[in-house]
C-alpha cells in the first residue's frame, strides 16, 4: 500500500517537473453528456493526487473503529496473558490464592480459558475450599462444552486428591455412561475399588483395563495379585469357584508365589488339603518366597511329619531364616515334638523378634506348664517385638533385660 502510494507521488511529481520544464503544458479534454472540462496536465495530475488522498482517508476513517477496537482486544488479551504467566507462577511457588485470583480475572480474555478454570480449580482445592473447586470445574464446563469428559476427569481426580471416594465414584459413573472405555476414568475406577478392596468390581474391571493398553502391566500385575488373592482367600471353600478364578489369572501370573499362596490356602478351606500341600511344594521347589512358606507350615496340610523333614532339610541350606524357623516350630507342634518346637521358636525370635513368633511361643510354654516363661514370652511380644515402637521398658528382673532402655 505504502509503495503504490509512494510510486504515485513519485510519478506525479515527475510529470509535473517534465510540464514546467516544457514549454507545453500539455492540454486535456474531458467531454461527457454534454459537460466539457478542460485543464492542462499538471493540474488534472493534481486533482488525480488529491482525490487519491481524500479516498485513502474516507477508508482510514471507515475502518477507525474497528482498528481501535481490535487493537484494544489484543491490549486485553496481552495483560490477560500476563496475568495467567504470573498466576501459574505464583502457583508454582505455593502463593494459591494470588495465583487462583490472577487465573480467574484473566480467564474471559484468555485464549486458554478451560486451562486457567482448572488450574484455579487446583488452586481452590490446595486452599481446602471444595465448593469454590467445584464452581470453577462448573466454569469451566461451560465455558467449553466439547471438553466436559476432560473437566469430569479432573474434578474425579481432584475428589481422589482430597479422599472424597465415593463423590469421585459417581462423578467416574457419570464420565463412563458418556464414554464407556475411557481408559482413565476406568484406572481411576479400579483404583477406588483397591482402595476400598471391592475386588469383585476389580475382577470385572482389570481384563478390560489391559484390553486398553493405556497402563503400565507392572501396575496391573500388582492389581491382579491382589485382587485373586483376596478373592481365592474369600471364595467359601466353594471348589468349583476356585478352578473357575484360577482360570481368569493371566498365564504370566499363574506362577507368582502370593497367588500360589492363596490358591492353597483356598484348597485347603475347601477340603483339599494333599492338593494343596502338593502345589506349595512344587512352587518352593522352583521359588523361594515367605507366602509360600507360610502357607507350607498350615496346620491343616496332611504329613505333618514328612513336611516337618522337608523344612529341616531347607534349614540345613537356610539355617538363619526366622521365618522357616518359625514353621519349623508349627510343623514340631503339630507332630507333639514339643522340645524341638521351643528350640525353633527360641532360634526364630533370637534372629527376627516377631510378635506373632513371641505369642506362639507364649502359648506352647503356657501348654507345657511354664507360665512364668509364658509370661515372659508373652510381654516380650508386646515390647522387644515391636522393632522400632516407641516403647518404654519398664524394669523386671523376670526379662532379664537392662531398666530404662527403650524399644529398639
Amino acid at each position: 500500500m505504502k509503495s503504490g502510494l509512494l510510486l504515485i507521488i513519485v510519478l506525479a511529481l515527475g510529470a509535473l517537473a517534465a510540464n514546467y520544464l516544457l514549454q507545453d503544458n500539455g492540454y486535456v479534454l474531458i467531454n461527457f453528456r454534454g459537460y466539457v472540462i478542460e485543464m492542462s496536465v499538471p493540474v488534472l495530475a493534481f486533482l488525480l493526487i488529491i482525490a487519491y488522498v481524500t479516498i485513502r482517508l474516507l477508508i482510514r476513517i471507515w475502518r477507525a473503529p474497528r482498528q481501535l477496537g481490535e487493537a484494544a482486544a489484543r491490549r486485553r488479551v496481552r495483560k490477560a496473558g500476563e496475568r495467567i504467566t504470573q498466576g501459574y507462577i505464583e502457583i508454582g511457588q505455593g502463593n494459591f490464592a494470588r495465583g487462583e485470583k490472577l487465573l480467574t480475572r484473566g480467564a474471559r480474555n484468555s485464549e486458554t480459558p478451560l486451562l486457567n478454570y482448572l488450574a484455579a480449580a487446583r488452586a481452590a482445592q490446595a486452599q481446602g475450599d471444595t465448593e469454590r473447586r467445584d464452581n470453577w470445574l462448573a466454569m469451566a464446563g461451560e465455558q467449553e462444552p466439547r471438553a466436559r469428559e476432560t473437566v469430569l476427569l479432573t474434578k474425579a481426580q481432584l475428589q481422589l486428591d482430597a479422599g472424597e471416594q465415593d463423590a469421585a465414584g459417581n462423578t467416574l459413573k457419570e464420565i463412563l455412561g458418556l464414554s464407556p472405555r475411557n481408559p482413565e476414568a476406568l484406572r481411576m475406577q479400579a483404583e477406588i475399588n483397591v482402595a476400598q478392596q471391592n475386588w469383585v468390581a476389580l475382577e470385572s474391571a482389570l481384563p478390560l483395563l489391559r484390553k486398553l493398553g493405556k497402563m503400565s502391566n507392572a501396575t496391573l500385575d500388582q492389581w491382579t495379585v491382589q485382587c485373586w488373592s483376596a478373592l481365592l482367600r474369600n471364595c467359601g471353600g466353594e471348589k468349583a469357584r476356585i478352578n473357575t478364578l484360577w482360570k481368569g489369572v493371566p498365564r504370566h501370573l499363574r506362577d507368582d508365589s502370593e497367588l500360589i499362596a492363596a490358591r492353597a490356602v483356598a484348597l485347603v478351606a475347601a477340603g483339599d488339603a494333599g492338593k494343596a500341600e502338593s502345589v506349595l511344594r512344587s512352587a518352593l521347589n522352583q521359588t523361594w518366597h515367605e507366602a509360600l512358606i507360610v502357607a507350607y507350615g498350615q496346620p491343616e496340610l496332611p504329613a505333618a511329619a514328612e513336611r516337618l523333614k522337608r523344612v529341616e532339610n531347607w534349614l540345613r541350606e537356610r539355617p538363619e531364616d526366622p521365618l522357616l524357623l518359625r514353621v519349623a516350630a508349627r510343623l514340631s507342634v503339630a507332630t507333639e515334638l514339643w522340645g524341638k518346637a521351643r528350640s525353633y521358636y527360641e532360634s526364630s525370635v533370637a534372629i527376627r523378634p516377631e510378635p506373632g513368633t513371641w505369642h506362639e511361643l507364649g502359648q506352647l510354654l503356657q501348654q507345657l506348664g511354664d507360665k512364668e516363661g509364658a509370661f515372659s514370652a508373652y510381654q516380650k511380644g508386646l515390647t522387644q517385638g515391636r522393632a522400632g515402637a516407641d516403647i518404654l521398658r519398664l524394669p523386671d528382673p523376670t526379662l532379664g533385660e537392662d531398666s530404662g532402655a527403650r524399644g529398639a
